[in-house]
């Protein structure tokens, strides 16, 4: 299992929005984030807009993208979710994480 950091911007006028939508991510979309390996997966907002994700994985971030990006409800998802972005231009969300190299850990 891989363990992932990774940020991006949710745009400062559209955090509480982003919140309010993760505090109910819909069911069929967290089956899909089960069943493509997104395992003990979290995100962190800071004030200014800054979303901090952490993901286990089995294969990878990548992998892990790539195989949400075949689930129908992930374009559904990614669609509704794209205005709350800040910089991302055509990309969607999960494509504009950008990967933290993991420098320290302890159990």
């Amino acid at each position: 299992m891989q363990r992932v950091g990774f940020v991006t911007r949710v745009a400062a006028e559209h955090i509480e929005e982003y919140k309010e939508r993760h505090r109910a991510v819909w069911p069929d979309m967290q089956e899909a984030l089960h069943r493509t390996g997104w395992n003990n997966y979290s995100l962190f907002i800071a004030d200014d807009g800054t979303l901090f994700g952490y993901v286990e994985t089995p294969d990878g971030l990548t992998a892990a993208q790539q195989a949400m990006a075949a689930e129908e409800v992930n374009a559904r998802w990614q669609a509704s979710v794209q205005h709350l972005f800040d910089g991302i231009g055509d990309k969607t969300a999960d494509e504009s994480f950008v990967q933290l190299e993991e420098v320290f850990h302890i159990e």
